[in-house]
């Protein structure tokens, strides 16, 4: 069942949102080499402590941190660990927080010093495919015009998109009705409605886009071993298009 959300629920959600960019920024700063993401794990729950709010991740199905930091061939979901970040490195930071009775969730691919031409190519494109994708979002839309927007700009630069995961809408649970798939065909799927919250994050691959269980058991990494890029943000469906509600 999809929920439609009033305009004073978007507004609390614009409100957690707005919490969890200011948060993520923070993290971002604080990526470089050397840093472990244990110590990325414990800024982002001390910073959300800090605004009031509450982890959405931390004992959801067990999961045991806030924050989820996936590196290099990892997808998402990866747990915070004594992982030391090298120069080199990606790495993928996806975080939610409870504010108010409602979720908001975010994600961004990070750099850790100086990359390659190849990651950074691929951080770049999975960042462009999620504006692609939300360019999509209007009334009257289907959310496979979504799917196919992200697809398409993907894979005309050389990259895939991962099948077995997807964005998913949000509100008063982490995950909500409908799955929001990064591929498809336009004009299929559920109709784009006003009121709609979407979360939409694409993971983009340099190589194949099948996937395995991470050793941890919660994360996902590439099946073949390539890099992998993860952008997420937290959209409301608006009377004439979208608003993003986990942006400064």
């Amino acid at each position: 069942m999809i929920f439609i959300k009033t305009k004073k629920e978007t507004e609390i959600m614009a409100e957690g949102g707005k919490i969890l960019a200011k948060i993520m920024k923070e993290l971002e700063k604080k990526v470089r080499p050397g840093i472990t993401t244990k110590e990325l794990d414990r800024l982002a729950e001390s910073l959300i402590f800090k605004f009031g709010a509450k982890c959405s991740f931390k004992g959801y199905q067990n999961y045991p941190t806030c924050l989820c930091t996936s590196i290099n061939d990892e997808i998402v979901h990866a747990i915070p660990s004594e992982r030391i970040l090298k120069e080199g490195d990606i790495v993928s930071l996806d975080l939610g927080v409870f504010f108010k009775g409602f979720h908001a969730d975010m994600a961004i691919t990070v750099p850790v010093g100086k990359i390659n031409s190849q990651a950074k190519k691929l951080i770049e494109v999975t960042k462009k495919s999620l504006k692609m994708g939300i360019r999509e979002i209007e009334p009257g839309n289907y959310l496979g015009d979504i799917g196919f927007a992200v697809q398409k700009y993907v894979e005309s630069s050389g990259f895939n998109v991962v099948r077995e995961l997807c964005g998913h809408g949000i509100g008063k649970n982490i995950h909500e009705d409908p799955e929001v798939l990064n591929f498809g065909e336009e004009n299929t799927g559920s109709e784009i409605k006003e009121g709609m919250i979407l979360c939409l994050e694409p993971m983009v691959t340099v190589g194949d886009w099948r996937i395995k269980k991470s050793d941890d058991g919660f994360g996902y990494k590439t099946k073949d071993g390539s890099l992998s890029a993860h952008f997420e943000q937290t959209i409301a469906v608006t009377k004439n298009g979208y608003k993003i509600l986990t942006k400064l």
